[in-house]
């Protein structure tokens, strides 16, 4: 069963206390926004680097969770952000499996702007628990 936006906000409450909006959630993607809001800004006005790391983890660990299966929570256990140009809109970042295991995913995201030119390339690491019933 994949898992709605409702889901994730009720497992990772704060994806919803940073004001990610989940658009899609697939076993192929998952795409979520990320408004623009002047508390989450910095020097020079575009969104801190911070909450564009916040929004790309978010996503990519739905997106490992639903590689996972039912029950399989997600665990970041490594990232590697590349800032490519300021954002000074909305956020849309799509997670993307490269590689899944029933232990871990690899996933990719690329945070693009309001004319989809791509501005955070993110490659995580996300380990899948699976508690003990």
């Amino acid at each position: 069963m994949t898992p709605t936006a409702d889901d994730v906000y009720a497992a990772a409450p704060f994806v919803r206390t940073l004001g990610v909006e989940l658009d899609r959630i697939t076993p192929e993607a998952v795409v979520g926004r990320l408004p623009y809001s002047q508390p989450l800004s910095t020097v020079g006005g575009g969104l801190h680097g911070g909450a564009l790391m916040g929004l790309a983890d978010g996503v990519a660990a739905v997106c490992a969770s639903v590689k996972g299966g039912p029950g399989a929570l997600p665990a970041t256990v490594d990232s590697t952000t590349h800032f490519l140009r300021p954002l000074t809109g909305q956020a849309t970042a799509t997670a993307v499996p490269v590689r899944a295991s029933s232990r871990q995913v690899l996933v990719e995201v690329r945070v693009t702007d309001e004319t989809g030119e791509l501005c955070v390339h993110v490659l995580q690491t996300v380990r899948l628990v699976h508690p003990a019933a």
